[in-house]
């Protein structure tokens, strides 16, 4: 019988290897093309802000011998370290129980519960340090306890600020472990030693990483640090702050801004180190039932209602503060926000700060937006070669080292570069810096809706004769949608409440909401001091409703953001 394979003239041949319409060439320069996007623009936009501060500081090796030789670089070493430390133990202290109640027992309304226990983590670092000054001021409800502007007063907010790190990371993982408990009491162990040798080891690995997360953002804590008023020697981000403001000694900063480097990379690898130590093998594909609450449970349960009561004192206080003039109920605070004047914000209103940071917000989130997209689409595709994997992990963790790095640095490295001789005007350079810190969010959060494409729709588009452009645009974007708005609003959240690289960057006709917020505070006046508390509650409120939209948004069965 004959084929008829001379009766389909139209059919395509086997592609050659030198034609230009190979199938297996032209995705390549595609992907090649795509991302040398986000390879100019973190060439450009963080390796080189980056290096630079690095080379700086070491570069005039007398001047960072002479810091080094200082106590009170020490001294203010020491603060930084203990205070995250201090942070760190606080939060596993509270949040660890908490994990225990909201997700493995079967506690009323545990849902709304952990939706209210993560609510602070969203919140500009600003606002939760408004939030804590309001609380211990000598007005304020918890006033007669002294704390205000203190190192205690720090601490706090930073337990407060990433309770719900350890209580989402723990809490994960223990929803998911088989409860091995009842075979330890079985044996005659006690329900404190059947935590300690039987359920502790389970979430070592759940512990180590949340330990190492919440060190690393206590240690770069620089809007909480700054709005609690810098108490005793402040922290190395604080000092670099103080060093390029108030006295313009770079050098000095830019040995500082090393230091901070060494401590964040540091931070890094023992939180890897321990969460690699810890590992274990676990059963964490079956979702166990909820345990009922029982008599041992009490004092977790005590525990986990004093903790959620301290993360609602703050924002009371802060809301109580700003409708309270002089003793009395009053909308003042917020009426003064359109003001202008020596007696107020000095030249820019509140209102006219809160439009800049929105216009900023939105400029950044394109660019992230942007940038992270290619990069999510090329770290989710499913490669078989060996050395696209590894190229796939170095480009992940390439993405992750803005994350790494404190926007202080990142701030200072765009002030001795873009910044210096007004390279790039303000409205220009803030957006940039911006979208620098929000591009691991949003990568973060795309990456997991486009592994969760069935890689079997591509495959057939592509086998029904779909060019790779097309499948992009058929498959992969449709889908992908969704996660697009989700994006979107993070970079916006983030970029909206941004401080630490803003602060060096925002010039005095053109700031955002947040740094206004922490010049009104550095003004004596109630008016000022009004306004500031009234700032924090609309920042607050914007920043969570986004927030809130972009969790709707995410499409189920999809993860939030993850790290």
């Amino acid at each position: 019988m004959m084929t008829r394979s001379a009766d389909r003239p139209n059919e395509p041949g086997p592609a050659r290897a030198g034609s230009p319409r190979s199938p297996r060439i032209l995705p390549r320069l595609g992907w090649s093309a795509a991302l040398a996007i986000p390879a100019i623009f973190l060439a450009l936009f963080f390796v080189w802000p980056v290096g630079a501060m690095i080379v700086r500081g070491l570069g005039d090796w007398s001047v960072f011998t002479d810091v080094l030789s200082r106590p009170r670089t020490w001294r203010i070493v020491g603060q930084t370290l203990g205070m995250a430390l201090a942070a760190t133990a606080g939060s596993l202290l509270l949040g660890i129980p908490g994990a225990f109640v909201l997700y493995r027992l079967r506690t009323p309304f545990r849902r709304a519960l952990r939706a209210f226990a993560t609510a602070p983590f969203a919140l500009p670092t600003v606002v939760v340090g408004v939030a804590f000054r309001a609380l211990f001021d000598d007005d304020g409800p918890l006033g007669f306890l002294g704390l205000d502007q203190t190192t205690a007063a720090v601490v706090l907010a930073m337990i407060f600020f990433n309770y719900s790190v350890v209580l989402r990371t723990v809490g994960s993982m223990w929803a998911s472990i088989r409860d091995l408990t009842p075979a330890a009491r079985t044996l005659g162990a006690s329900p404190a030693r059947a935590f300690f040798t039987v359920t502790l080891p389970q979430l070592g690995p759940s512990i180590a990483a949340a330990s190492g997360l919440v060190f690393l953002f206590s240690s770069t804590s620089f809007g909480l640090v700054q709005t609690l008023g810098r108490p005793g020697y402040g922290t190395v981000e604080s000092e670099i702050y103080v060093q390029t403001t108030a006295y313009l000694n770079l050098d000095v900063a830019a040995v500082l801004s090393v230091l901070q480097f060494l401590i964040v990379a540091v931070a890094l690898l023992v939180s890897s180190s321990l969460s690699t130590r810890t590992e274990r093998a676990l059963d964490l594909n079956v979702r166990h039932r909820a345990a009922p609450i029982t008599r041992s449970a009490i004092p977790a349960i005590v525990l986990t209602a004093f903790s959620l009561l301290f993360l609602l004192a703050p924002m009371l206080a802060l809301v109580a503060g700003s409708l309270n003039v002089r003793g009395e109920w009053s909308f003042h605070n917020y009426r003064a926000l359109g003001q202008t004047g020596a007696g107020f914000a000095g030249g820019t209103s509140v209102t006219e700060a809160l439009e800049h940071s929105v216009r900023i917000a939105i400029d950044a989130s394109v660019m992230a937006l942007v940038v992270g997209g290619i990069l999510a689409l090329a770290l989710s595709r499913r490669v078989r070669s060996p050395w696209a994997r590894m190229g796939q992990r170095i480009l992940d963790g390439a993405v992750l080292l803005p994350l790494g790095i404190s926007a202080v640095t990142v701030g200072f490295g765009f002030l001795i570069t873009w910044s210096a001789g007004n390279r790039i005007p303000t409205a220009y350079i803030v957006p940039l810096a911006q979208a620098v810190v929000a591009l691991p969010l949003v990568v973060r959060s795309l990456v997991p809706i486009l592994r969760a494409i069935d890689p079997r729709m591509r495959e057939a588009a592509a086998t029904l004769g779909a060019s790779p452009g097309r499948v992009l645009a058929t498959i992969d974007l449709p889908l992908m949608a969704r996660g697009l708005g989700v994006a979107f609003g993070f970079a916006f959240a983030i970029s909206l409440g941004e401080f630490g690289a803003t602060s060096f960057l925002a010039s005095p006709d053109y700031m955002t909401l947040p740094v206004l917020i922490g010049r009104l505070l550095g003004r004596p006046g109630v008016d000022n001091y009004g306004m500031a508390l009234a700032a924090s509650v609309i920042l607050a409120l914007m920043t969570s409703a986004v927030m809130f939209l972009a969790d709707i948004l995410r499409p189920r069965g999809t993860q939030g953001v993850t790290f």
